[in-house]
């Protein structure tokens, strides 16, 4: 069990990583050919793992390949576009800070799209998350969004909460009856096209792999620790101790990038932009919290 805790914090650590590298990146080379070489590393690795572990590649039906083209154009094409992008024009922290939103949305889209219960500790979770995004996006100024004072990079990592909630809420009917892994093999590798088809449109040169070093090593740790090794460990876990319980450790992942961020790119966020994303990880904490249940319940 011990084990499995340690692969969760590590996981966080890296996922906090990957928007200093993507940070990084973006200053150097084209957000859609890091884009492209990230994903179609990641999708070999984890297409090969996928058939080591099953014999081969299974074959989703129509409606399972309906959900996987919903994640691939949700999760990888659109949600990457915005993170690139967005890491052009933000720091690390402070895009990571913003998209600690992610529970809270997912949440609300729960209740909206599949009629899930809204509790009272979820709703003022919520109401706390989205002050606090306020704030960081605003720069700490919650009101900035309404006074027009929000640049395109902040709506940009916004988009990425929005679009990570979409492919969130298809994952949960996609997962019912695929696993884990080949839903996120599957999508990589569809994402993957799409990001390919976007940058011949775009800009075919971008996909020249004429990057410095250390934008490859950007590249290798996006798609072999933060895709790869960073999704693998996760359902792992996931299977061992539960999805609730894994779950919680996914609010170290901005706490990590502000660190990363301040220690390998010399990041500094004001105090208001840092107040702001502790309202965001309060509100989540308390969007996560589970009524008790009944005696009759817990005994079975």
């Amino acid at each position: 069990m011990a084990g499995t805790y340690l692969k969760l914090v590590l996981t966080m650590v890296i996922w906090g990583g990957t928007w200093v590298a993507g940070r990084y990146a973006v200053q150097a080379a084209p957000p859609l050919g890091i884009a492209v070489w990230r994903f179609l590393i990641a999708s070999g690795a984890l297409l090969a793992l996928v058939a080591v572990r099953n014999g081969g590649l299974p074959r989703p039906t129509r409606r399972e390949w309906k959900l996987i083209a919903g994640l691939s154009l949700t999760g990888i094409f659109l949600y990457n576009l915005c993170f690139l992008y967005g890491l052009q024009r933000l720091a690390a922290g402070q895009a990571a800070l913003v998209v600690a939103l992610n529970p809270v949305m997912a949440v609300l889209g729960a209740a909206w799209l599949q009629g899930e219960h809204l509790t009272p500790a979820k709703v003022a979770g919520s109401a706390i998350a989205l002050v606090g995004c306020l704030t960081v996006i605003g720069h700490g100024s919650p009101l900035a969004l309404l006074q027009g004072q929000v640049g395109f990079g902040e709506l940009l990592i916004v988009g990425c909460a929005l679009f990570w909630t979409i492919y969130t809420l298809i994952g949960r009917r996609a997962t019912k009856t695929l696993s884990a892994l080949v839903v996120t093999a599957y999508s990589t590798a569809g994402g993957c096209l799409l990001l390919f088809l976007a940058a011949l449109f775009d800009d075919p040169a971008a996909l020249a792999p004429g990057y410095p070093p250390l934008v490859w090593a950007c590249i290798l740790f996006l798609a072999l620790l933060g895709t790869t090794l960073g999704f693998t460990w996760f359902n792992q876990s996931v299977a061992r101790i539960g999805a609730a319980r894994a779950s919680i450790f996914i609010n170290l992942v901005p706490v990590a990038a502000v660190l990363q961020g301040a220690w390998l790119l010399d990041e500094r966020l004001g105090l208001p932009v840092l107040a702001g994303g502790a309202l965001v990880l309060a509100g989540v904490v308390l969007t996560q919290r589970t009524p008790p249940q009944p005696a009759l319940e817990n005994s079975r």
